[in-house]
């Protein structure tokens, strides 16, 4: 778990680096309905959550450097004890103060009347516009309250800056805490996908296969980080496919993306393997070419290296690979020059990760690569999709999706793959799909 200390010490970061006359406003996400008076499950703002650890909807974090009276304030629900008995506790303008580490807290009820004079005599206001178009309109309607109120004396803020400038930068470099709680997402997506290879077989169903990812999850005290993808034969080459209702067939691959979320932190993986445990000649053919792809793309995951170097080492390797296969014809480099591996290869080689499942910071500083450096965290996941009819291609390799994917911490001695738990070796995954099996018996 993050701690108390390590959220306080985040707070005092992105005041040093606001400056004095400034002010920080950061609300989190209200509750969602799925459908007549149900609730999606609340998950906080990452943002928010990133700064507070308070989990809690409908409550605003602002940061005052220097301010005298307190420069963490939170306004949040009100304790409530009929309401309380049936949507659970809350922790009240008390309960943030002492478990939260609030300087003061008010009733988020109140904070048209409380913000606006916080916000008098600040020069700089650092907010990000956009996000949530409704407290956007609350922020200006606060401003225009101000500088109505300039003939007898208040100072109107006269500068916006968007917070993510500063705050997704700090998100992007992972200190030991966060990489502890990273490692253990990671750790319990590796188990949900041994799971899924051991219990697998023909005639299953894709949901029957995700049940048995999300039982690992929530086993150990954890939520998906994202909708699982589970998708069989032909369902595989839908990049985002989550219906995850067809049944498995014999002789079929089967691609499952899903990571588990642990205090908030994000775990990325993908797997991909025969339903039957074994890789057919030309399944197998195509997965080593992955696997090779991801092998090069991993070395790449070095301090001094940019974001790119990744994507452009995984193209290279699946480019002579579809050449030698017969899948692409031409020379290797031309093709590379014209992208014609986009055809079956139309993402990139990797995101950021850490709260957000494609987190935030920036790729590109100007116009350059942005420079790999210790602490990032960012997936390694090339893939080829080759859906049925593909015209020139061989009728073997249609209705084939494949993607490796693993999360990578960059570190100043070279690449920590934090996923390798989950066997992406087609002899490792082989023998656990036997063993399962036999087990089974």
């Amino acid at each position: 778990m993050i701690t108390r200390k390590e959220f306080s010490r985040r707070r005092k970061q992105l005041m040093r680096m606001m400056g004095k006359d400034s002010i920080a406003i950061i609300p989190t996400s209200s509750e969602q309905v799925r459908n007549r008076d149900v609730e999606f499950p609340f998950r906080a703002d990452s943002d928010f959550y990133y700064l507070t650890g308070f989990g809690e909807p409908d409550a605003v974090a602002v940061l005052i450097p220097r301010r005298k009276h307190g420069e963490y304030l939170l306004f949040c629900r009100e304790r409530n004890a009929e309401l309380e008995t049936w949507t659970g506790r809350r922790a009240g303008t008390e309960g943030v103060v002492e478990q939260f580490d609030a300087d003061d807290a008010f009733p988020i009820s109140d904070i048209d009347e409380i913000l606006p004079g916080l916000m008098e005599d600040r020069e700089q206001v650092f907010y990000t516009m956009g996000s949530r178009p409704e407290f956007d309109k609350s922020v200006m309607e606060w401003v225009n309250r101000i500088r109505q109120g300039s003939r007898r004396g208040a100072r109107t803020p006269d500068k916006f800056v968007a917070l993510e400038h500063l705050l997704h930068d700090m998100r992007l470099y992972k200190n030991p805490a966060e990489v502890r709680a990273m490692r253990a997402a990671a750790k319990v997506a590796c188990s949900a996908h041994r799971r899924a290879m051991q219990t697998c077989r023909p005639g299953m169903y894709e949901y029957q296969v995700e049940a048995e990812l999300l039982h690992e999850f929530h086993a150990a005290g954890m939520v998906p980080a994202y909708p699982s993808i589970v998708g069989g034969g032909a369902n595989g080459c839908i990049l985002h496919y989550t219906t995850n209702s067809d049944q498995l067939q014999d002789g079929d691959l089967l691609l499952i993306d899903a990571g588990a979320e642990y205090d908030c932190y994000a775990s990325d993986v993908t797997r991909t393997f025969p339903v039957n445990g074994r890789f057919s000649t030309a399944q197998r053919a195509l997965y080593q070419l992955i696997l090779d792809a991801q092998a090069a793309a991993i070395k790449q995951v070095e301090p001094g290296n940019h974001w790119n170097a990744p994507h452009e080492a995984a193209v290279k390797v699946l480019t002579r690979g579809l050449v030698k296969l017969g899948i692409l014809k031409g020379r290797p480099a031309e093709l590379i020059r014209k992208e014609a591996y986009r055809r079956f290869y139309m993402h990139r080689t990797g995101h950021w990760l850490g709260m957000d499942v494609h987190d935030v910071g920036d790729y590109k500083v100007g116009d350059e690569w942005r420079v790999l450096e210790p602490g990032m965290v960012l997936t390694v996941e090339p893939g080829l999709y080759i859906p049925s009819g593909s015209k020139g291609v061989a009728k073997k390799w249609w209705n084939m999706g494949i993607r490796i994917e693993d999360d990578v911490l960059v570190t100043k001695k070279g690449p920590e793959v934090l996923t390798d738990a989950a066997p992406r070796s087609i002899a490792d995954i082989e023998a656990l799909m036997a063993d399962g099996h036999a087990t089974a018996r």
